[in-house]
């Protein structure tokens, strides 16, 4: 009867203090956001990336296919072509917009799912620690060990190279810097008090796990997921370059700049389409430098222990 007991009024307390303790929390974390201006940035700059790339099409009549024989090379600023044409006279506007969808899609998909991986990993091995701890830390260790990028190319050359084999292709070696993070904080947060007391009462491993421990690692699995999504764009990007990512005619940011490079050193017609490569090496630059800021001043807001000085 006394566990029961002390385990309802802990039930009590807990919701009685939640609502103010996470209101706090939030208006903490967003206060600390604000006052990040290269994160806040980052985030403006990101918004408009995507707004770019999901709705820009709807305001074009051409598609990413469409040619104008017309206008081959023609440089930016050409009548109806903003950012010129390339040597099929595909507008490389829009496939900058509809290379940018593929780009961010398989930024985002992967490092959702890269982190949901490596967060449950992290979250069981140093939870329950001993043998569950040694085998899997062992699995990442031999993951870690791997050459990635011979393995991603020897992986998409079997899978394929569509869109959802680079994603998978991604995912595989892209979990496991998560579950280390996940695991060293979980070891310090089953020592804890709080934990310790809910273990005591005969609380369920499975209700300490998601009340008590994942609560408190989401900022950083938060921040990874940025870093993640960064790495995947710049993978899926030199994937495509080296011809094993997503194929044409369907654009990406990465093919665009290995088809660019066939032509980078001058047409049989003298030109230098430079335009081929600036535009789509410019987006991929900015949404890396932008997602890298953005999870900076994450990893500083949600921090309760640092203080930003920026």
């Amino acid at each position: 009867m006394s566990k029961f007991f002390y385990k309802r009024k802990l039930d009590e307390i807990e919701e009685k203090a939640r609502p103010v303790h996470i209101n706090s929390y939030k208006q903490l974390v967003w206060t600390k956001f604000k006052s990040h201006k290269l994160a806040l940035f980052g985030a403006v700059v990101l918004i408009g990336v995507a707004f770019f790339t999901l709705l820009g099409p709807l305001f074009v009549e051409v598609g990413y296919e469409d040619m104008d024989f017309s206008n081959l090379f023609s440089p930016p600023l050409t009548e109806g072509h903003p950012f010129g044409t390339d040597e099929l006279g595909h507008d490389v506007l829009v496939r900058v917009m509809y290379g940018g969808r593929i780009s961010l899609f398989v930024g985002f998909a992967s490092a959702v799912i890269t982190t949901l991986i490596g967060t449950l990993v992290g979250l069981f091995s140093g939870f329950y620690g001993g043998i569950v701890d040694r085998l899997l830390m062992r699995f990442v260790d031999v993951m870690l060990s791997i050459p990635m990028f011979p393995i991603l190319i020897t992986l998409t050359l079997v899978f394929g190279s569509g869109i959802m084999n680079i994603i998978l292709v991604l995912t595989v070696f892209g979990w496991m810097g998560v579950s280390r993070l996940v695991r060293g904080l979980v070891l310090s947060i089953r020592e804890t008090e709080y934990v310790m007391s809910a273990r005591a009462m005969g609380v369920r491993n499975g209700r300490i796990i998601l009340r008590h421990v994942l609560p408190n690692v989401i900022p950083i699995v938060i921040v990874s997921a940025t870093l993640n999504m960064s790495y995947a764009i710049l993978a899926e990007s030199s994937l495509s370059y080296l011809g094993l990512g997503i194929q044409p005619p369907m654009p990406s940011w990465g093919n665009m700049l290995q088809r660019a490079m066939n032509y980078i050193l001058g047409t049989t017609a003298g030109t230098n389409p430079w335009w081929l490569t600036v535009f789509p090496g410019f987006f991929i630059f900015i949404t890396v430098l932008n997602v890298n800021f953005l999870g900076d001043g994450l990893r500083d807001a949600l921090d309760p222990k640092f203080v930003s000085e920026s």
